[in-house]
């Protein structure tokens, strides 16, 4: 791969994330918002795009695409932030301006996923352009690669993120795109029969699931460490990665968009699956994987059966969204316990670990054997391998501050910014836009998705910041007019 240090033929602008080097007191005039927002998007829409998708990053000259890797020049991605958030963020700016112009980029947008989509009815990873690449897969247009896979994915947002993309520009377009249409409920069905009888969901799916029975999650009496794995990890209930916080969303629009119970009902069965998700005490949290009989299981081979804190704080985030919407106050009632067990589980230095081992509580890694990629169990976090986060910062506070406004308000405040704070966020991207209009970002060495080999200094093209940015300046618009 090249560096992306790479000259660029536009010429390379250098400028802190998400900001600028010059800031104005001057009131912020609409018209500059407007025209810099046309600007970015246009060169967004015009130079950036493939057939209307997108990746995760760019070198400023376009030359060298990245999304999990890199991305050949027939290839877009549909995990966020690329293709839908970038989708989301123009119809965000249509919503602010009435400009039809954002209107037709997310139109282009939704068709590049409509392309993509798979005969499963979700989305995987990456869309490939190319019919003889081996990662097209068998997509429901008859275009992809005969033999390709067919594993409509919920890991990391994919599916999701491209369903609420989907049934939110159907309804911009007034329901009259037809294969923009078509694509969005050809999803939602399969959302709805990718959900189980006890309403948990898989990572993966390749047609509706099967029947299982409705149990309470429960320790396993074998030993985990060594039984209990299950060839197909991705067939069974997960909550791995944000699924059920990314799942909730796509059921709330969509029975608002499409004004059908089905996806309350849907929606409420995900919150029944939570519930009984939660472990018995002394650990009344979550995992990130259950087997069909509700006990954790094994999933890559280095997630193990194990109390996960970050998809603990998931489930709680969701659980109040699932409550907000259907005022059902049995969704709040696994919150207290499942506070009280994560604050008294904190590491030393105020962190959490990823995992707990079941029952005994112990933080629990995985390390490599030296020389080799054979991973063991361990309690120690001395030198662990660095391309997973075993240890993560709490949100806990976040969360019990949520859940009492819930308890004593009904609602959670809103934590929005007000239109000065939006002026000034606004300004300061608008200053950061080059003259192509572009947002240059430099690497701090911060963690990216993807986990790019960018050294720090290196400067790219994000597709999450120009979303993050067009949507903030369209949010000022918003609380303005």
């Amino acid at each position: 791969m090249r560096t992306l240090r790479t000259a660029s033929v536009l010429g390379v602008v250098a400028l802190p994330f998400l900001a600028s080097t010059q800031s104005s007191a001057a009131p912020l005039d609409r018209a500059d918002a407007l025209a810099a927002m046309k600007k970015a998007a246009a060169f967004y829409r015009e130079k950036v795009a493939l057939h209307g998708g997108y990746v995760y990053y760019y070198s400023p000259d376009l030359r060298i695409r990245l999304a999990e890797g890199p991305a050949t020049p027939t290839q877009n991605c549909v995990q966020p932030p690329a293709t839908p958030t970038v989708g989301m963020a123009y119809l965000k700016a249509w919503e602010a301006t009435g400009d039809k112009y954002y209107l037709a980029a997310a139109r282009e947008t939704a068709e590049s996923l409509a392309y993509g989509q798979l005969k499963s009815g979700g989305w995987t990873q990456k869309i490939d352009f190319n019919p003889r690449s081996k990662e097209a897969g068998q997509y429901r247009n008859g275009k992809g690669h005969p033999k390709g896979k067919n594993n409509s994915s919920f890991d990391d947002g994919q599916s999701q993120s491209a369903m609420r993309f989907m049934i939110n520009c159907d309804a911009a377009l007034g329901f009259k795109h037809k294969g923009i249409h078509d694509s969005a409920m050809y999803a939602m069905r399969a959302l709805i029969n990718a959900q189980f009888p006890n309403g948990g969901f898989p990572q993966v799916w390749t047609g509706p699931v099967s029947k299982q029975p409705v149990i309470k999650a429960s320790f396993p009496r074998y030993d985990w460490r060594t039984e209990g794995r299950l060839k197909n990890y991705w067939d069974y209930y997960t909550l791995n990665d944000g699924v059920a916080g990314y799942i909730a969303p796509v059921l709330i629009d969509a029975k608002r968009i499409y004004q059908n119970d089905i996806y309350d009902q849907a929606l409420r069965k995900l919150g029944d699956f939570l519930i009984l998700a939660q472990m018995p005490e002394p650990q009344p949290a979550w995992a990130q994987q259950y087997g069909y009989n509700m006990h954790p299981i094994w999933a890559r081979r280095f997630e193990p059966p194990a109390i996960s804190a970050r998809e603990s704080e998931d489930v709680m985030l969701t659980l109040m969204t699932i409550y907000k919407q259907t005022g059902d106050k049995k969704y709040l009632s696994p919150i207290p316990k499942a506070l009280a067990y994560l604050k008294r589980s904190l590491l030393p230095v105020g962190r959490q670990a990823r995992y707990y081992e079941l029952q005994s509580n112990k933080p629990l890694y995985m390390n490599r054997e030296s020389g080799t990629k054979n991973y063991y169990l361990t309690n120690s976090d001395k030198n662990l391998p660095d391309h997973y986060g075993w240890k993560n910062t709490p949100r806990i506070n976040e969360i019990q501050a949520k859940y009492n406004d819930l308890i004593k308000t009904g609602t959670v405040a809103d934590p929005k910014l007000t239109a000065a704070q939006l002026e000034t966020a606004a300004s300061k991207l608008i200053g950061g836009l080059d003259r192509y209009g572009r947002w240059i970002t430099h690497n701090a060495g911060q963690p990216l998705v993807g986990q790019p080999k960018f050294r720090p200094g290196d400067v790219f093209i994000a597709s999450g910041v120009f979303s993050h940015n067009l949507e903030m300046i369209s949010d000022w618009l918003i609380a303005t007019r």
